[in-house]
């Protein structure tokens, strides 16, 4: 291809990863015959895909409501999940060839636990299906002329009926992600909310955790916000030098950080007893003491949480662990149950973008048609994926809103051409 020369294209999708390569995949089937071109900066496809669930690729959840997610309008993200219901999106995994088991939680992992499988697949389906695949194409503006638009990469130009954004959002920014389609998007009248780190871990501004470092036991959270219903999550945490990690301090992590940029005061507490309040803590250590009475405070903290997390916790509620249970003062035992169920966690910051997983805000879900993802500022625009306000919880969730956004997007590209 000669500098300056235009190709005209019915689609061109700008970024080539989930969300992308699967809106290529259904347009294609929907539109056989048009051609539909995907166009990513980086010289490979997919990297995030390759580095999801721990390069397993968690592709879908068992069950996925709109619950599970955040971001914009429930409602809305309902009426783009009904695009792709889950028994569709492992059906057309299965259609490409990949063989699809579920596991703890709902999660649904292709056989071979290779994230390239994935990959290999939907590149495979796109090339079969006559998609022009574009990587080392860097998308430098987009802009609309006519009925269509003008792609323009280096002082080479396309020429499009309609255009899609699926370009992601800033996190993992080592696989491409650099908030250009958010910046491309607002260019075209878009609103964005404000984006933050989600599904990451989060950074503690005291030395605690050190001595915990790699130990991980299922716990709950709360985040106290003025104003708001406070949040809650359970599941498994991990402590790490730099603070905490593992799921539940994931998807809390994403309302954190909304607390952060709105400039609201927080504060996270963790409950290392899980199923119990402040009265039922204190009594189950009032019937250890009396059933145990020379048990020390921290051999009777090691039956119900691993060993290094109590002989921590007492001294950081000044208390000594050697202390027979019995012999612990009435409000040395209030002050323990209390920092069993409810202790305040000094967050410092999270990991930012390099570490997590997704990102909260950008482009307004109210800005498009969940029936079709249709742009609704900028005619024959499509948004599809993580570049849009909605962040799913972990397990799965993330993918199967890429799924599920790229297949109404479809529908709503081959109505726009079909009817143009």
């Amino acid at each position: 291809m000669t500098g300056g020369e235009k190709t005209t294209l019915e689609v061109a999708i700008v970024g080539g990863g989930a969300a992308g390569l699967a809106t290529a995949i259904f347009a294609a089937r929907a539109l056989p015959g048009s051609a539909i071109a995907v166009f990513d900066g980086a010289a490979h496809l997919g990297a995030k895909i390759l580095v999801s669930g721990g390069g397993r690729c968690n592709v879908t959840n068992r069950e996925v409501t709109e619950r599970d997610f955040n971001g914009g309008s429930r409602h809305a993200i309902r009426r783009v999940l009904q695009a792709l219901p889950v028994h569709e999106t492992t059906a057309f995994f299965e259609s490409l060839g990949v063989r699809l088991h579920e596991e703890a939680g709902g999660k649904v992992f292709p056989d071979s636990n290779r994230a390239r499988t994935v990959l290999d697949a939907l590149v495979g389906e796109c090339l079969a299906r006559g998609v022009r695949l574009l990587p080392s194409h860097r998308v430098t503006t987009l802009t609309p002329r006519g009925p269509g638009f003008v792609v323009q990469v280096g002082n080479r130009a396309w020429t499009a009926r309609t255009a899609v954004l699926a370009t992601g959002g800033l996190s993992l920014p080592r696989t491409g992600s650099d908030g250009f389609g958010l910046r491309l998007a607002q260019q075209l009248g878009h609103t964005l909310v404000a984006t933050t780190p989600a599904l990451v871990p989060l950074v503690l501004d005291d030395e605690l955790h050190r001595p915990l470092t790699g130990i991980s036991h299922p716990v709950s959270l709360q985040l106290a916000v003025r104003e708001q219903r406070p949040t809650r999550v359970r599941g498994s945490l991990l402590w790490t030098h730099f603070g905490i990690s593992g799921p539940a301090v994931l998807d809390m992590s994403r309302h954190w950080a909304r607390a952060e940029v709105e400039g609201k005061a927080s504060v996270l507490t963790l409950g290392l007893l899980p199923d119990d309040d402040i009265a039922s803590a204190d009594a189950w250590l009032l019937d250890v003491g009396h059933g145990h009475p020379r048990q020390q405070v921290s051999t009777a903290l090691a039956d119900r949480l691993p060993s290094a997390v109590g002989v921590t916790l007492c001294p950081a509620v000044d208390i000594d662990g050697s202390t027979p249970l019995s012999r612990l003062p009435r409000d040395a035992r209030r002050r323990l149950a209390r920092a069993l169920v409810d202790w305040p966690l000094g967050v410092r910051g999270s990991r930012g973008y390099d570490h997590a997983e997704v990102t909260a805000g950008g482009v307004a879900l109210g800005d498009v048609d969940p029936r079709t993802m249709h742009s609704r500022t900028c005619p024959g625009l499509f948004l599809v994926g993580e570049m849009l306000d909605v962040d799913g919880r972990l397990g799965g969730f993330n993918f199967q809103w890429a799924w599920a956004s790229a297949k109404a997007a479809a529908s709503g590209l081959a109505a726009r051409l079909r009817g143009a």
